[in-house]
């Protein structure tokens, strides 16, 4: 199932499923919002399944109609993976990471599809950076890598868009990260089913019709299972929560010339399976 966050007109923001042409929303049955439906577990992915196919005369709206929002919109821990693409660890010129790279983003900077990237009046290197993204569903300590797809509730897409004069002024990347737009996300979320195997899928970004990077999820340094056992062994992971796993080569800073996120830009990520995450880009106002 494609699980999306939605709104009609201006009406508050519903949880939802895609079927087929339409959404349908649950509320009706009793899930207001994405991450109320992942505490559910099993018992409201089945309830879920049952609603679909029957659901109240004013549960459903065509998909055309409404506007999709981040699948979610203020995730709990935004958890991102730096370097973890060969050919974009080499590309930055810096070593194959021995351990994963670890940084977060806050809930500020999450959009979602269609809304702008706003480049920020105090930075001058914008960046771009195509990820695929996985959400927890069954949260836990000390998880076992071989257990991980009994934690992993779906897929969805997420731009970690970067400031890198931010970035790079000092050690620590956060500051450069988390602007606020920093993290267009959507345009749903896929449950894991649908996956056979998240680590085959095509993966690639596009400005203005430009591909500027491709790749494919096979070239992670770290994999789902690797990454979800490592994180579990500092911290709690619970429903909802967003793992992205890093950028494959093609940022603009590591390009000759620096090719930088400019306003009126459009930003295309696709990635198998998933989708396509668009967005555009516009200038702060004063």
């Amino acid at each position: 199932m494609r699980f999306v966050t939605f709104r009609r007109g201006d009406a508050p923001p519903e949880a939802g499923v895609i079927a087929r042409d339409r959404v349908v929303g649950l509320a009706g049955a009793g899930f207001p919002d994405i991450l109320a439906m992942l505490r559910g577990g099993a018992p409201a992915r089945a309830k879920i399944e049952n609603w679909i196919y029957n659901p109240a005369d004013d549960a459903s709206a065509p998909l055309d109609s409404v506007t999709l929002l981040a699948p979610i919109p203020r995730p709990l821990k935004l958890i991102c993976v730096g370097l973890n693409y060969r050919d974009h660890a080499l590309e930055s010129k810096m070593e194959i990471p021995k351990v994963p790279t670890i940084f977060a983003k806050f809930a500020t900077a999450v959009i979602g599809p269609g809304q702008p990237i706003v480049l920020p009046k105090n930075s001058t290197q914008p960046d771009y950076e195509a990820e695929f993204a996985f959400v927890i569903g069954t949260g836990g300590r000390h998880i076992p890598a071989e257990e991980w797809r009994q934690h992993v509730f779906g897929y969805t897409l997420l731009n970690d868009v970067s400031a890198r004069d931010f970035q790079m002024a000092t050690s620590q990347w956060t500051m450069g990260k988390t602007f606020d737009t920093f993290a267009p996300m959507g345009p749903c979320l896929v449950s894991a089913d649908e996956v056979a195997d998240p680590h085959t899928l095509d993966i690639s970004l596009r400005i203005n019709g430009e591909v500027l990077q491709q790749s494919n999820t096979s070239q992670l340094i770290f994999k789902i299972p690797e990454l979800i056992a490592y994180l579990s062994s500092v911290m709690t992971l619970e429903p909802g929560d967003v793992v992205s796993t890093g950028t494959p080569a093609g940022v603009g800073y590591a390009r000759t010339p620096p090719r930088f996120l400019q306003p009126g830009d459009d930003v295309v990520i696709s990635v198998d399976q998933i989708g396509e995450l668009r967005n555009p880009v516009v200038a702060e106002t004063p």
